[in-house]
């Protein structure tokens, strides 16, 4: 069975452990997601008396690729990562249409999406009803916009929407709470969301990750998945009247809410 695990790092990642019984090693194999800082990683695999075969990047921020260089020297595991990047120590450069082949430690094939927004260079990974998405989709959030348009990342978060809503989404922000007050904020009268916030603040009280979340979840709660909404038009309607017109356009109400939540201060 599959086992997928939370390593905290810096103030608020998680760097996702994968692995599953291989009854072919003496050790234990594991592969993690987006590896900002090395020393928890290094902590996990001696904890597990493991071994590094793979490293999946999503993106180039340093938050995500910041333990390559000491993991790379000390494991040499392969480093899969998106193409055009610039990325050092990738040994497997990835974009639309590639295959992830982990059948080797025992763990699915990861079929390769180019989600640009965020970074440009922006992929997820997505197979065996889980997706690996970076910082293009969070739990009732989804990324700044530091290089893309708002355009190009309203279709990425679209692409992601579509996928089945059973897809076990992993990020790699602990910001729940802080995306859920801004959509408590935006449709105050979306009960979903409320129930959401309740449960999100329980988990965080008793020291819990809030994540995987659905996409199931996120289309029910998600602001940014939900342009079609009433209250998510009219919290965006004075924005995108002084910025855009006063169209209701998804693309315009979606830049609109992006802009808003990095002004929100709830």
């Amino acid at each position: 069975m599959l086992t997928i695990v939370p390593i905290p790092a810096f103030s608020d990642n998680y760097i996702w452990a994968l692995h599953a019984p291989n009854k072919t090693r003496s050790r234990a194999t594991v592969i993690v997601v987006d590896p900002g800082d090395p020393a928890p990683v290094g902590s996990y695999l001696e904890e597990h008396d493991a071994t590094l075969g793979a490293i999946l990047i999503t993106h180039h921020h340093a938050d995500h690729t910041g333990g390559l260089a000491e993991l790379c020297a000390r494991w040499s595991p392969r480093v899969f990562g998106p193409r055009g990047s610039g990325i050092a120590h990738i040994s497997d450069y990835v974009g639309e249409g590639d295959v992830v082949d982990l059948t080797e430690f025992s763990l699915p094939k990861l079929n390769v999406i180019h989600v640009p927004g965020h970074t440009l260079d922006h992929i997820a990974y997505v197979g065996d009803n889980l997706v690996f998405c970076g910082d293009t989709l969070f739990a009732a959030g989804c990324g700044r916009l530091f290089e893309g348009s708002a355009a190009q990342l309203y279709r990425s978060l679209g692409r992601l929407a579509s996928l089945p809503p059973s897809t076990r989404v992993y990020c790699t922000h602990e910001y729940t709470l802080a995306n859920l007050r801004f959509a408590h904020a935006v449709e105050p009268n979306h009960v979903p969301i409320a129930k959401r916030l309740f449960d999100a603040t329980a988990l965080r009280e008793q020291g819990l990750p809030t994540l995987p979340t659905t996409i199931a979840e996120e289309l029910e709660t998600n602001p940014f998945l939900r342009p079609q909404s009433l209250e998510v038009q009219q919290y965006t309607e004075a924005y995108r009247h002084a910025h855009h017109g006063s169209r209701a356009d998804p693309v315009d109400v979606f830049a609109a809410l992006r802009q808003l939540k990095n002004e929100f201060r709830g």
